[in-house]
């Protein structure tokens, strides 16, 4: 069950990354600045980068659906979310993200936790980084997937802000919470270190490039990525 659940996560990070591609952010154009690096290993990168919301959102919806069952106290909550999923599924992102934010302020309960979050995906497509901080702050959970992802979205808006320092501590949690996982956990590194080298911080960079050298050499392989090149770079600089 945990392995099909992947592999449908995977499908639809997939479909997602090719569907969002006029969104930029900044770590999109930090990583167009990196000369040393293949076209077709920054079109990956353009992948992973929306990977983690495409996970957050994906996953945020099927948590929902399964507390919505366990608590039937919470129908009015439930059927107020399922409205504004079906704005989002109808492509309606403004219409969706009106409801998610009154579910969010109105329900205390797993509706309005999840509210919070779809809220906070949709407020950072839209570039308003400063409101999806305060939806993700507002947002907890002890999910495996779902707390690292919405660390890491929170480090993206803040890189977005011009905070840089704030979003390697973003990073560094997002990447504390994946322990050790081998999908999310080098995305979350690559992310940071491409952020250590907007801040000059070349030693530190070097050494994020080492640690996914070595501790999770399936990522680069499968992103054809030539981690020795970014090493190598942070090194000379």
């Amino acid at each position: 069950m945990q392995l099909k659940f992947v592999k449908i996560i995977i499908l639809s990070i997939y479909k997602m990354a090719n569907k969002k591609n006029e969104t930029r952010t900044s770590i999109d154009e930090l990583n167009d600045s990196l000369s040393s690096i293949e076209q077709h290993v920054e079109n990956n990168k353009k992948i992973v980068t929306w990977s983690v919301v495409g996970v957050l959102a994906i996953a945020a919806i099927i948590v929902g659906y399964i507390y919505g069952i366990k608590n039937p106290n919470a129908q009015k909550a439930s059927d107020a979310i399922a409205k504004a999923d079906m704005e989002l599924a109808a492509g309606q992102d403004s219409l969706a993200l009106a409801k998610y934010v009154e579910v969010a302020g109105e329900y205390s309960n797993a509706s309005g936790n999840r509210a919070a979050i779809e809220a906070a995906i949709l407020l950072y497509k839209q570039g308003k980084y400063e409101e999806a901080i305060k939806y993700i702050d507002d947002f907890s959970t002890s999910s495996e997937i779902l707390a690292p992802s919405a660390a890491s979205l929170k480090g993206d808006c803040l890189v977005n802000l011009q905070k840089f320092e704030e979003a390697v501590k973003a990073y560094d949690k997002a990447i504390s919470l994946a322990d050790g996982n081998a999908i999310y956990a080098p995305v979350f590194m690559m992310k940071k270190a491409t952020v250590l080298r907007e801040l000059k911080n070349f030693a530190e960079e070097a050494k994020v490039y080492e640690t996914i050298k070595k501790d999770y050499p399936e990522f680069t392989n499968s992103y054809r990525i030539d981690i020795d090149k970014y090493i190598e770079r942070a090194k000379n600089s």
